[in-house]
């Protein structure tokens, strides 16, 4: 096959190149330059997409033997990840940017492009596992759960997902190093980057109010309505949040509060005991399914709503449209704009069954 391996400069994308090129496929790298500053995107482990990232990806294409180029899709990745990042937060929602990056980037305008230039098959670093079942793709969890990536991926459709390849799906990271290290690429030891790669210092909320500005409003009591503090602007929160409240009235009992919800056109933040975190019902937005194939019926699954834990069993069903989930056990911190990913329920509990952008939960 012809591939187009995407390299972002990082050990995880280098070897997922190197690994299909020793399968036997006619592979060509490619970097993508998504920020108009690329000298400014990384700290240390933090951010990505530098020139510094770009040179790295180079030179293991010149290891492995690829042809190699750059690809400039900053204005594209801008548009629909950062924007598309500060609307929703402005909106009260909690976005995954890199859910996003890949729906709309890697898998619609990068595999948009790999196509119309002949080739067969985008190819990433992601951990997560693929293959065909009866002629319809299966995205299943990765080999190591700690590096597991299936959730940013479960928003894929099934056309996208056929030309996809995710070599690394079977491997844990120490492994994937030590290959690196053993086929002689210097990104061996480069540390992951961490957080969203658009900020590189980590600072979400000076990051939005740079960019949103200040909007004042009430930190509220969800129980008795009374006025507890200040805040500059709903976009600095996120329901389940308890660090940088600002709270200026302790709770009666003494005990920690937490955002429970954000009323952006009142300017309203909700917070409250962890208990009233607590949900049970969660109701998302245009389902995905990335095998093909919608729920028949309710079906006992297992839901996920964090890239990385907020896992409880479940049962699913589609209702007019929108996928309604309920919880077998309760979860805490569900927060609308985060996607709700749902698995099949089985000994490995590790297919992705679908997916949806969570509006409302109870």
């Amino acid at each position: 096959m012809r591939v187009l391996a995407a390299m972002s400069g990082g050990v995880d994308s280098a070897v997922a190149a190197a690994r299909a090129v020793a399968a036997g496929h006619d592979v060509t790298g490619v970097h993508l330059a998504l920020s108009a500053k690329p000298g400014t995107l990384r700290t240390g482990a933090r951010g990505c997409c530098t020139v510094e990232d770009a040179n790295d990806a180079r030179r293991v294409a010149d290891i492995i033997g690829i042809p190699f180029y750059v690809w400039d899709f900053a204005e594209r990745f801008t548009e629909d990840v950062v924007e598309d990042f500060v609307a929703e937060y402005a909106a009260g929602r909690t976005p995954n940017p890199c859910l996003r990056c890949n729906e709309r980037i890697k898998f619609a305008a990068l595999l948009d492009k790999a196509v119309a230039l002949g080739f067969d098959a985008v190819c990433t670093g992601h951990y997560a596992r693929l293959s065909l079942v009866d002629g319809r793709p299966e995205l299943r969890r990765s080999a190591d759960a700690g590096k597991d990536q299936s959730y940013v991926l479960a928003s894929l459709r099934p056309d996208q997902l056929r030309h996809a390849m995710f070599p690394l799906g079977d491997s844990v990271k120490a492994d994937v190093r030590a290959e690196a290290a053993g086929r002689g690429l210097a990104v061996a030891d480069k540390p992951d980057s961490h957080d969203i790669c658009f900020i590189p210092d980590g600072d979400t909320r000076a990051f939005l109010t740079r960019r949103l500005g200040e909007r004042p409003g009430a930190l509220v009591d969800d129980e008795s309505g009374a006025v507890l503090g200040e805040h500059a602007g709903v976009h600095g929160f996120t329901v389940g949040q308890r660090h940088g409240l600002g709270l200026r009235v302790p709770a009666a009992d003494g005990r920690p509060r937490y955002v429970l919800s954000l009323e952006p056109v009142s300017g309203s933040v909700r917070v409250g005991s962890a208990e009233r975190l607590a949900v049970r019902r969660i109701v998302g937005a245009a389902p995905v399914w990335p095998s093909g194939e919608q729920l028949a019926g309710e079906v006992a699954c297992v839901a996920q709503v964090r890239a990385h834990g907020g896992t409880a069993s479940a049962t699913a069903s589609v209702v007019d449209g929108e996928l309604v989930v309920r919880l077998t056990d309760e979860l805490r911190g569900v927060a609308p704009g985060q996607a709700v990913v749902l698995y099949r329920e089985d000994p490995g509990g590790d297919v992705v069954l679908g997916s949806a952008t969570i509006t409302a939960a109870t």
